[in-house]
């Protein structure tokens, strides 16, 4: 039996008319017999802006069908915007999609919830999605007795380069917590012994810098890899990073943003946050008075195509995408100038982490094979 599993970056939608944000990719994600997408977004229409919330998102419970109806079937829910509207629209979110049969990962009552897969059969495979993160502001992470989502801290160093010249300029580590890790990898290989194929969604990686990835980032990919997982989707920079394999599994570092929401859009005072200045000040090239104001570069997306075969993956592809000035991803063609730029950026932040990625042009699509 031959299937695909689709993947897609940031969702979300705060609009008059829902559907339109993904009427030009509706298509495309309803062929797959499985079809994820970070959910980044609050999902109600009840609730209360956290304290620490720096962007506080929050969509109405009418996202829930229109997502389903555009073809998501597994969407994590596993990142640092989950509890900016309180429990009681965390515990909504959860109830709206379950509702719209679309299965989220990465968020429960509790810490085992929250790491308990999410399974869906096709044919006689199950897949199986488990999702994490490790971008968490204080009080977001589920605990034994508290509902958040799925943990996977990281603790960041700094080393002196020449430890004969103070003062000079450190070289920056990171490593991910091991007692998360610990559980994360468990996690997988149950789900590895349960079900056929292990799809893991990580929430982490340094936002709005072109390509660069973290340290803990390729640490844990290897290991989760090495546990049974059959591929990474990644998220959280709102860019694209280059794409990685390993064991000839592939490693989506981040697909950037693809159906979502300007962030004045969320909240229009956003822009005079001190917190926002700082993310603006990452990636300086926004046109802070236009329609679309984040960066060029983040209009760059794609999906992700993985063709399973006999229970397994036997190649990968990306469908290249652009975002237009209305926040929507619009598919590219080949003879596209837009598709020859997400191939350059593409090669461009792959190579330049030092990722053994072959990626070839083949017809509306990029091939991806491990070098």
């Amino acid at each position: 039996m031959t299937f695909e599993i689709l993947g897609v970056g940031d969702v979300g939608a705060k609009r008059s008319d829902l559907a339109s944000m993904f009427a030009p990719v509706r298509d495309t994600l309803r062929a797959g017999a499985v079809t994820f997408g970070q959910l980044e977004t609050v999902v109600s229409d009840r609730g209360a802006i956290v304290p620490n919330a720096k962007l506080a998102m929050r969509a109405t419970s009418a996202l829930a069908p229109v997502l389903a109806d555009a073809g998501f079937t597994m969407m994590s829910f596993a990142g640092n915007h989950c509890l900016d509207w309180g429990f009681d629209a965390f515990a909504d979110t959860l109830a709206h999609m379950e509702s719209a049969k679309v299965a989220i990962a990465g968020a429960g009552t509790n810490l085992a919830a929250s790491l308990r897969p999410v399974v869906q059969q096709i044919g006689d495979v199950r897949v199986a999605m488990i999702a994490a993160s490790s971008i968490l502001p204080e009080g977001y992470a589920a605990r034994s007795d508290k509902p958040g989502c799925a943990p996977l801290r990281a603790h960041t160093f700094y080393e002196q380069i020449e430890h004969d010249q103070p003062g000079t300029p450190a070289r920056i580590r990171s490593h991910a917590d091991r007692t998360d890790l610990a559980a994360l990898l468990a996690a997988i290989r149950q789900a590895k012994r349960d079900n056929g194929l292990v799809v893991l969604s990580l929430h982490w990686g340094i936002h709005m810098v072109r390509g660069s990835l973290a340290e803990y980032q390729i640490e844990v990919a290897k290991a989760a890899i090495d546990a049974g997982a059959d591929v990474i989707f990644g998220h959280h920079p709102h860019l694209m990073k280059g794409i990685g394999f390993h064991r000839g599994k592939p490693i989506f570092y981040s697909l950037g943003n693809f159906a979502i929401e300007q962030p004045h859009v969320w909240d229009p005072a956003i822009i005079k946050t001190d917190s926002f200045r700082h993310l603006v000040s990452l990636n300086p090239s926004w046109s802070m008075d236009a329609t679309y104001m984040l960066p060029e570069e983040t209009r760059i997306t794609g999906i992700a195509k993985l063709t399973v075969r006999d229970g397994a993956v036997v190649e990968t592809r990306l469908l290249p995408a652009w975002i237009e000035d209305d926040s929507a991803p619009r598919p590219l063609r080949a003879g596209d100038p837009h598709f020859a730029r997400v191939f350059s950026y593409l090669v461009e932040v792959t190579d330049a982490e030092g990722l053994a990625t072959r990626i070839t042009r083949d017809g509306d699509t990029l091939l991806l094979r491990e070098a």
